[in-house]
């Protein structure tokens, strides 16, 4: 595996699926990880994101303080992190990360904490909006910088017909389930 930069013009792709994503922030070196469904490309030039995220997520008072916060997106093989990340609350689970056996790393020049092992990363700042934020628990970032695996996105695509099913992107429906990516259809529209 190799983490390539995803150019700015085509970061909307790494989301534009639906996938199930995981939400990480830092401020006083405190880290945490939840898991978010509601996440979409609002923006291509320059990308932007939006995010609902609880407001009464630890998450979101570390997004809020520091001003950035990271969008990764798990693959199959990381359903259970997902569940567990996206169920337990830093307030009464301190150690969810440890407990949850959460790798973490850093790319140089940011100090927000990503999620090993995910098919994509996005690094973002906080457009403040208050409205927004207080009365729809909605957030819009800034894509600041992304990556990708090679082996998953490369070439501003998605490659879901050349990896296994533990290497797809999820889509949680309820319930503890999830679908995950299926097969490439390709149009051709005559042209």
């Amino acid at each position: 595996m190799t983490i390539r930069p995803v150019e700015n013009k085509k970061v909307y792709r790494l989301l534009n699926h639906g996938p199930t994503v995981m939400v990480s922030a830092k401020h006083n070196n405190v880290e945490n990880v939840m898991s978010a469904s509601w996440v979409c490309p609002l923006d291509s030039s320059p990308a932007k994101v939006t995010a609902v995220i609880d407001k009464n997520s630890y998450t979101r008072q570390l997004i809020e303080q520091s001003g950035l916060f990271a969008i990764q997106i798990p693959v199959a093989k990381q359903a259970e992190t997902v569940i567990k990340v996206g169920t337990q609350s830093y307030f009464t689970h301190p150690n969810k990360l440890i407990d949850s056996n959460v790798k973490l790393f850093y790319q140089d020049g940011f100090d927000v904490p990503l999620v090993n092992d995910c098919a994509a990363w996005l690094i973002c700042r906080l457009i403040p909006e208050p409205h927004n934020e207080s009365v729809y628990d909605l957030l819009i970032g800034e894509v600041i910088c992304a990556w990708a695996d090679d082996r998953v996105f490369a070439d501003g695509h998605w490659r879901f017909d050349n990896v296994t099913d533990e290497m797809k992107t999820l889509h949680y429906v309820a319930g503890k389930q999830f679908y995950i990516t299926g097969k490439g259809l390709i149009v051709d529209d005559g042209s």
